[in-house]
């Protein structure tokens, strides 16, 4: 059941060991990216889950054993809870209900009562980082997590509480909403708490604390501060993110706004994050989240190379909407070997997590065999045009040459044959596959990166379906600004541009059966 690849988390269970670890919240953002990584550590996994069908999409999931049930449920908890060493628990409601600390304390109740009852060694539970002071002074949603640790901690079993603030990684909500206001903001006024301190950790560390806590000889029950060790300003956070995304300069603007529920309201209109999200973390930002103590490094040693900076956390969580080639596919599973950067985008990640991606997307079939189809491909542009309104592509050519780019002036240099890092016109070849796919890579004016990518298989009537998609990574406003002026006109360019390189190849099919 164990997976064959070795952990990047410097883990290895001993031959001999085979450990069962039940994770909670395996659909979550920490456990969806934690399961793989102990597979790959040599333990065997179980996930809970109150629908086991939400797990069936993942990578891993053949590799683990399922459980289904519900927390509030004593009677699902004995029986998932059977043979297990070490218990996960990643799981915690944002707030979204007026009774959700009641409910999460009894949740809480709930776990460390069966753990004790079925003869769980361990229970690892991860936490939130907030100030030293009095549980009546914090934000509901910190104060119900510090309770649940509290509840944790007084029980029976022994349980490690880590104490994380915002973790660095694509999908974390936390994540998002630097990213996402970093990248539409130049000028970001905000609430006043943007000058708190804030320590943040690489999601690629969480797992490594957590991991190892499985790992452990002896049991502990303890709670333990973890971050990157450098504390800053959550104003700096997101200036640091626009160098590291490669934005202009960003301003931040702390202004005497501490409303809580003002800064919850803030974030979803500026951002695409949900406001029953965004609320309870606007409340918990407001608070200081700062390590008071590294007591964790005298149970499980740092990682090695050391704990990761912010800055290295932000390049690998975009390390894949910056490195190329373009890693689409056609039914939009970006991610299928899931463990390999825990930073990186996962299919099961929200849908307002990640780079902003604007796309186009054509299908079509024709009568013409995909031979006759990718020749028309791979003769595109230069002297043969772009197949499709051939007066807005030179338009758009000289706005090009005007803003300094290279407009249709440079053509293809090869008329026949397509290969890697040729031009074609304002485009360059990132990637081609003879016979089925090719991408091309913008070299235009266009506030963004942006491709163009064309795939041909054959159809189930032996003809050849036409995969033709245009996709835009916009940096900053201008960005945004840009796709949504081109927009009407990408409606006439790219439906004629289908319709009519498959025409173009039935005519040469034609022709050369008239030859």
């Amino acid at each position: 059941m164990n997976s064959t690849s070795a952990s990047p988390l410097e883990l290895q269970l001993p031959s001999g060991d085979d450990r069962l670890v039940l994770v909670t919240g395996a659909t979550g953002y920490v456990g969806g990216r934690l399961i793989p990584e102990l597979l790959a550590a040599g333990f065997r996994v179980r996930a809970l889950a109150r629908n086991v069908k939400d797990l069936e999409g993942r990578a891993w999931f053949h590799c683990i054993e399922t459980a289904q049930g519900d927390l509030q449920n004593l009677d699902d908890l004995s029986e998932a809870f059977k043979g297990v060493h070490t218990l996960l628990y990643l799981v915690h409601s944002m707030g979204s209900t007026a009774d959700f600390e009641q409910r999460e304390a009894d949740i809480a109740r709930n776990v460390t009562s069966a753990a004790a009852a079925t003869g769980v060694h361990q229970i690892v539970y991860l936490s939130g980082l907030h100030p030293d002071k009095p549980a009546d002074e914090l934000s509901a949603h910190m104060r119900s997590r510090e309770q649940v640790a509290q509840i944790l901690l007084a029980g029976v079993v022994p349980t490690i509480v880590f104490r994380a603030g915002i973790v660095i990684g694509s999908g974390s909500v936390s994540f998002e909403i630097i990213r996402h206001l970093a990248e539409r903001l130049p000028l970001m006024p905000g609430p006043s708490w943007l000058g708190n301190q804030i320590e943040p950790i690489a999601i690629r560390d969480v797992l490594y604390y957590l991991a190892h806590a499985c790992a452990l000889a002896s049991s502990t029950n303890r709670a333990y501060d973890i971050g990157c060790g450098r504390a800053q300003t959550f104003a700096s956070m997101l200036e640091q993110y626009a160098q590291v995304a490669g934005l202009a300069r960003r301003r931040v603007l702390a202004l005497p706004i501490p409303a809580q529920r003002l800064s919850g309201f803030w974030i979803s209109m500026v951002t695409p994050i949900p406001r029953g999200i965004a609320m309870p973390l606007a409340a918990s930002m407001a608070e200081d989240a700062v390590t008071e103590e590294h007591d964790i490094g005298d149970l499980i040693s740092d990682p090695p190379g050391g704990l990761t900076d912010y800055r290295t956390a932000c390049r690998r969580a975009l390390g894949r909407q910056r490195s190329g080639p373009l890693d689409v596919t056609w039914d939009d599973d970006v991610l299928t070997d899931e463990a390999r950067n825990p930073a990186d985008p996962l299919p099961s990640d929200p849908v307002w997590a990640g780079h902003t991606v604007y796309t186009d997307t054509r299908k079509r079939d024709g009568n013409a065999p995909v031979e006759a189809v990718w020749e028309i491909i791979e003769t595109i542009g230069g002297k043969r045009g772009w197949y499709s309104t051939p007066v807005l592509w030179r338009l758009r050519g000289l706005l090009d040459q005007a803003l300094g780019g290279y407009g249709l002036a440079r053509g293809r240099k090869n008329a026949d044959r397509l290969r890697v890092n040729d031009h074609v016109d304002w485009w360059r070849v990132e990637s081609v596959e003879p016979g089925r796919m090719v991408t091309l890579r913008a070299e235009m004016r266009a506030g963004g990166r942006a491709w163009l990518q064309f795939q041909v298989e054959q159809n189930t009537d032996g003809g050849s379906r036409l995969y033709q998609r245009a996709v835009f990574f916009p940096t900053g406003l201008v960005g945004r600004a840009y796709w949504r002026v081109i927009q009407p006109f990408h409606a006439l360019v790219f439906p004629a541009m289908a319709k009519n390189i498959l025409a173009a190849a039935e005519r040469e099919t034609s022709q050369g059966m008239t030859d």
